[in-house]
């Protein structure tokens, strides 16, 4: 039985639907059958925060006294896992603990900011992954696979639901730098071309400079429509000859889409039009910026934007540990908490799914003497905002919180659950590719269903 859900009929359902400007392009490429949403869909947007290279989640939301009790040993049970190197006895998180907000949530000292929002977060302690190594498990929290030819989930996003915007990309990646060897994680793969993500380079808040070529500098406006309508011409007499070119449909749309970004880009990525006490709000620093930018760009219709930490594994924390996350969590603190508060402000957090979190966690014992090894056993994220139930924990790990123990959530489950509060049935938003239905979940998955308002 053919599970393909029907965009068309997906986009009738949701009244009207978020995505009929992003649909006409690709709709005859889906092979759809007949399918609806299984819920009513509680977010129109996604905001990932990812902390590239791993944080160590009892340094922030998940105490584990034992740690100090039993510091400088090394629990016998703990040689039954595979850790990336060897590492030594239990090394102590130095950091306080508090309980905050009506919740009475404990949160690290580290977040002093963040601890305020902390009634419209959930906490996942208990989150498990399958791989040890940074390529592996980026593969599978970005595009739910290990194999680096399936399509990332801002893709699955953008294909199950279009855009709300025609002059944006529905899915956009903020990150520092030019990551050449992330790009995989934001591939489209074997989806259509227009849903891949469109990675800016926010280390320069000019507008002309964060996006290349955003100006022809060659030809006025007036000249480059009758261009664009000349080439829409030939292109869509070309397609008729060649029904279901997927690629050409998306070479259509991105010369469509890059047009009008033209005017839509520069005013979107231009914080000098943010308020100051906005801009102060949030604080000064790239990780602040681009969280700023994600609000902005939530705004204007984007549908997925994932803000990047930055360039590289910035947590990866192998050697002085305690020294690094002090840094770390001092730059993501004050944004964090600002992004939060700003979308609830604007009545915006009841629909915008914020997701915090790195690829896996990090050893509860030490390596190099005050460092910590990569952790897929067990670790820490947050959700806060479209539709998950705020000032509550989820799941546990073991007393030193290396392995997830209770409630475990793997990624699957994490996919699904995103899916879910978006209206999506993660088993049957598929692609048939290469004789086989495909999906972002693969074949596992099932919705955290306790997390959900």
């Amino acid at each position: 039985m053919n599970h393909l859900l029907s965009r068309r009929h997906l986009l009738q359902g949701l009244g009207g639907g978020f995505g009929g400007l992003g649909l006409a392009s690709v709709i005859g490429s889906t092979r759809a059958g007949e399918a609806s949403p299984h819920a009513v869909p509680r977010a129109k947007r996604v905001i990932q925060l990812f902390m590239n290279g791993g944080p160590f989640g009892p340094d922030f939301l998940d105490p584990k006294p034992g740690l100090s009790k039993f510091e400088g040993q090394r629990p016998t049970e703990l040689d039954a896992f595979r850790t990336e190197r060897k590492t030594a006895g239990l090394l102590p998180s130095p950091f306080r603990f508090d309980p905050c907000g009506e919740s009475g949530v404990p949160v690290s000292e580290l977040l002093p900011n963040f601890s305020q929002c902390i009634d419209d977060v959930c906490v996942l302690r208990s989150v498990y992954t399958d791989n040890p190594n940074h390529g592996p498990a980026l593969l599978l929290m970005n595009n739910g696979t290990i194999v680096p030819t399936r399509p990332s989930m801002g893709s699955w996003f953008s294909y199950g639901l279009g855009t709300e915007n025609e002059s944006l990309p529905g899915y956009i990646v903020l990150c520092p730098g030019r990551p050449v060897r992330f790009s995989i994680l934001w591939s489209s793969a074997f989806l259509p071309g227009e849903h891949q993500g469109t990675f800016i380079n926010h280390s320069n808040l000019d507008p002309q400079k964060l996006i290349p070529y955003l100006r022809n500098k060659s030809l006025p406006v007036e000249s480059q429509q009758q261009q664009l309508d000349l080439m829409r011409t030939l292109n869509q007499q070309h397609l008729q000859e060649r029904d279901g070119d997927t690629q050409l449909e998306s070479r259509i749309t991105a010369m469509e889409t890059a047009f009008r970004m033209q005017f839509a880009a520069t005013e979107a990525f231009d914080l000098n039009r943010e308020p100051t006490h906005i801009r102060e709000e949030y604080g000064a620093g790239q990780f602040a910026n681009g969280c700023l930018l994600a609000r902005r760009l939530a705004e204007r219709g984007v549908r997925f934007t994932q803000v990047y930490y930055g360039d590289g594994q910035p947590w990866d924390t192998h050697s002085d540990h305690n020294n690094a996350v002090k840094k770390l969590a001092k730059e993501i603190d004050q944004p964090m908490a600002a992004l939060l508060r700003d979308l609830k402000r604007r009545g915006m957090l009841e629909e915008t799914l914020v997701i915090w979190g790195g690829e896996f966690g990090r050893t509860p014992t030490t390596e190099n003497g005050n460092g910590r090894d990569h952790n897929h056993y067990g670790f820490t994220m947050w959700l806060a905002g479209g539709g998950i139930r705020g000032g509550m924990t989820y799941g546990e790990t073991d007393d030193f919180g290396f392995q997830a123990v209770h409630n475990r959530v793997h990624i699957h489950d994490l996919h699904a659950t995103i899916l879910h509060q978006l209206g999506l049935n993660h088993e049957k938003l598929t692609y048939r590719y290469a004789g086989r239905d495909f999906r972002l979940t693969d074949v596992a998955g099932k919705v955290i269903r306790d997390v959900i308002a």
